[in-house]
């Protein structure tokens, strides 16, 4: 996918109309960035916003996040602990202390 973020009024209100005008190229659209389908149309959208706005706009080449392919086994499990902790109101920190969980400051310092 292609992701298209905005950093003045006329890109975003650019940006708005390409994904009204063209439904079947826009992924999905989040206000002053968007996810246009990466086809040759998708470019053509992009680099057009680009070409009108200059560095008002900003693209990027994205891909979906595999969970089990990217992210390690310890780390889905920590998240899915931690969204079934007794008390909502407990910081992770505080909950991954004394666990066999990953600490914030190891996984900040880990990349994907």
């Amino acid at each position: 996918m292609l992701l298209v973020a905005t950093y003045s009024r006329e890109a975003r209100t650019s940006l708005r109309n390409v994904c009204r005008g063209h439904e079947e190229a826009t992924v999905r659209q989040f206000g002053r960035a968007a996810l246009l389908a990466d086809t040759e149309f998708g470019a053509f959208l992009a680099l057009r916003l680009r070409e009108k706005h200059g560095a008002d706009v900003q693209i990027e080449r994205t891909e979906p996040l595999n969970e089990y392919e990217s992210v390690p086994e310890r780390v889905r499990e920590a998240a899915a602990a931690y969204e079934q902790r007794d008390h909502p109101s407990t910081p992770y920190p505080k909950f991954a202390s004394g666990t066999d969980h990953p600490e914030p400051t190891a996984m900040q310092g880990r990349e994907l």
